[in-house]
């Protein structure tokens, strides 16, 4: 007696062999080299990729691929160096966190340097004027008389005060993104005014008034015409503008 078989029914039709993730995707790059020509020009790439890849992978296989000279910075690819902040169709971004589905793949993606900083090479700037700010605000904790013999104790709560301004990874998406940075090298900006804001309100910082009178420099604090394009383009989302009008008050009450 034969034993009898069971048919397995299908769950639906069967899956073309030759289905595939990959669309095709134009990028069109702004390239720059001082070697070669004074001015910048535009180029296309036009590549297959899955649109659920991110903005950097497409610039990886373009430069490995493509055009070996394509420069531009990246490091730890998960958005946490913010090294490779660029603008991606008129947009301050990440390329590590711009996923290519999300901005529109049937037209051609633009991808450009960031503003406001002198371009070196096609989309790597020179950040040492952004540092340079960072760096004048005082962004280390600073206290006066001897040493403690254990750690300086705070509360929740005023840990929280300052706990929104502790996320920024200097990327300088925010402060390139400041029309009053674009027209003026010389405002500070807001990321140097957030890690100013992160100490300013640090119940264990002793250099409070110091910062404050920094940032009341014309180049200071009261440059910021409250335009909400920093808030906009923080990749954290660090909430700059309110930061940067907190640091506004404290100068008026001297309460922090």
């Amino acid at each position: 007696m034969s034993t009898p078989t069971l048919e397995k029914k299908s769950d639906g039709p069967a899956r073309s062999e030759d289905a595939t993730p990959y669309i095709t995707v134009t990028f069109r790059l702004r390239r720059f080299n001082p070697e070669e020509l004074e001015e910048a020009y535009w180029e296309d790439f036009t590549i297959e990729i899955d649109p659920k890849e991110r903005v950097l992978d497409a610039l990886h296989k373009i430069k490995w691929e493509e055009d070996g000279t394509l420069t531009f910075r990246r490091s730890c690819a998960h958005g946490i160096c913010g090294s490779d902040a660029m603008r991606i169709n008129g947009r301050n971004r990440l390329a590590c966190k711009t996923l290519i589905k999300d901005i529109n793949p049937e037209k051609p993606i633009t991808v450009e340097a960031i503003k406001g900083l002198t371009v070196l090479k096609d989309l790597v700037v020179d950040m040492e004027p952004f540092f340079q700010a960072y760096r004048d605000v005082m962004p280390f904790l600073v206290t006066n008389g001897n040493e403690p013999t254990r750690e300086r104790f705070q509360s929740a709560e005023d840990r929280e005060r300052f706990d929104d301004t502790t996320k920024c990874i200097l990327c300088a998406a925010c402060t390139s993104s400041c029309p009053v940075f674009w027209n003026d090298g010389q405002y500070f900006g807001p990321a140097a005014i957030v890690n100013a804001h992160r100490f300013i309100f640090d119940s264990r910082d002793e250099a409070g008034e110091q910062r404050l009178e920094i940032l009341n420099d014309r180049d200071g604090v009261w440059r910021c015409r409250t335009t909400f394009n920093c808030t906009d383009a923080c990749p954290r989302g660090i909430e700059v503008t309110k930061a940067i009008q907190e640091v506004k008050r404290a100068l008026i009450t001297r309460r922090f």
